[in-house]
């Protein structure tokens, strides 16, 4: 099924209300199309079209719930499954924590960066030329790759009983790419996502992640401790997603977070970190645009959480919002952090000593009051000295809070469009150079 118009979802949507005989009802219609490539071992391995549709049907008696989702769109399949989310309802327990859903609500204009035509209706071929560049770098340089690009373009849409509706389209490409030497020793990687194709250049993230595979041959071992790091935005990102996602409202008034104050409230308002932080969402950022609409049908907008190193705001589920009285601020979109004018060259030019690091990975948490994590480095670390890379290192283990990286911050580079390997989340984030990050002890792997 191609990608719904407004006016298409609209009809379904309506469709589906006219046969409900709940109290409520909201229905989320949403689909993609796209095309990908996967290779491993310099040759492509697998090659595909995903044309994918689904609408959920939520009925509510009361505080009771029952949610179908069907892929079947001719009008006794969708009887059928409201009828079926209405008998699941009246067989739910009472949801102390539920509430109604929205009325209408007024939402900006979409982002008109969020959907690119060409990207969405990208064909085989034009993938099939992004992926040859990179594995031509591959055999170039004589190493062994591995890859995987996407694109596709969606539609998302919603209507509920009284009188919601919200819809939009967007697009993505995304690419990322492991570079092994021959004797898989030394590794180098890169990933980016756009709206645009035009804005992926695979040769050019192909080549980074060659330039870090050979150039991490021969790793040598250094002794684990607290050390000056240059993050790299991949790297960054999978530590300060736990802070930004960590703002939720509920569990700090509940005394469950690294927000909460001992014998009460929160630290809403007080600096946190450095200065210098300064991270917000925007839907209508044309370097990072999002949806103006939440997934509960909230308004999304601008919103500031971190400014000058104060927590300015933290989101709410809507349950929460009702029972705090406050303004209603959904979980945040794709954010972006401020940074400075250098280039990450400059960073490693101004450190006398330090480690560069290209990618955190296996991130898990120690300690959620105090927000540590463990994790490790991987595909490119190495060791820089008066200003100049001197060496590949081993790995190393790390346990590291955000919010203490934030605070040992020492400079930061230009923000520029990344994606997290953990959630798969879009961001715009600098990269950054920390002060005393802690290197627990030695990894062997690659």
């Amino acid at each position: 099924m191609a990608i719904l118009s407004e006016d298409d979802c609209r009809a379904i949507l309506k469709k589906a209300l006219s046969y409900s005989k709940a109290d409520e009802c909201e229905v989320n219609l949403s689909g993609s199309d796209g095309g990908n490539i996967r290779y491993a071992r310099n040759s492509v391995s697998t090659s595909g079209f995903i044309s994918q549709t689904s609408m959920a049907i939520s009925s509510a008696f009361g505080k009771k719930l029952g949610v179908v989702t069907t892929n079947e769109y001719d009008d006794a399949s969708i009887q059928k499954a409201v009828k079926l989310s209405e008998e699941l309802a009246q067989l739910a327990p009472e949801n102390p924590e539920y509430v109604p859903f929205l009325g209408p609500q007024t939402y900006a204009p979409a982002n008109p960066k969020m959907y690119d035509k060409k990207t969405a209706e990208m064909t085989p071929k034009q993938r099939t030329d992004m992926v040859e560049h990179s594995l031509n770098t591959a055999k170039d340089n004589k190493l062994t790759a591995a890859g995987f690009l996407q694109n596709q373009g969606g539609f998302s849409s919603m209507m509920n009983s009284h009188g919601l509706f919200a819809y939009n389209t967007s697009s993505d490409i995304n690419f990322s790419i492991t570079m092994r030497t021959q004797d898989s020793l030394g590794s180098g990687y890169a990933t980016r996502d756009f709206e645009d194709y035009n804005d992926m250049d695979t040769l050019k993230f192909s080549q980074i992640a060659a330039k870090k595979a050979t150039g991490s041959i021969g790793a040598k071992s250094i002794e684990p401790g607290k050390y000056t790091v240059i993050l790299e935005p991949a790297a960054a990102i999978v530590l300060l997603e736990q802070l930004y996602g960590g703002l939720d409202a509920r569990s700090a008034d509940e005394g469950r977070s690294f927000l909460s104050k001992a014998g009460g409230g929160t630290k809403l308002g007080e600096k946190m970190v450095d200065e210098r932080v300064n991270i917000y969402s925007d839907p209508l950022d044309s370097r990072l645009p999002n949806s103006t609409w939440s997934g509960d049908g909230r308004p999304q907008e601008k919103v500031s959480w971190i400014e000058k190193g104060v927590i300015k705001n933290l989101y709410y589920s809507r349950y929460w919002v009702q029972k705090q009285g406050v303004k209603a601020i959904p979980f945040p979109g794709p954010v972006i952090m401020e940074g400075g004018d250098a280039s990450l060259e400059d960073l490693i030019k101004g450190t006398e000593k330090g480690v560069l690091v290209t990618r955190l990975w296996y991130i898990r948490p120690v300690d959620p009051q105090t927000l540590l994590y463990t994790g490790l480095t991987r595909d490119g670390t190495f060791y820089i000295e008066n200003g100049e890379i001197k060496y590949p290192i081993k790995n190393f283990r790390f346990n590291e809070s955000p919010v203490i990286m934030l605070n040992n911050l020492d400079a930061l580079g230009k923000s520029e469009r990344t994606v997290s390997d953990e959630s798969n989340q879009s961001c715009l984030i600098p990269p950054m150079r920390i002060k005393e990050f802690t290197f627990t002890s030695l990894s062997d792997a690659v």
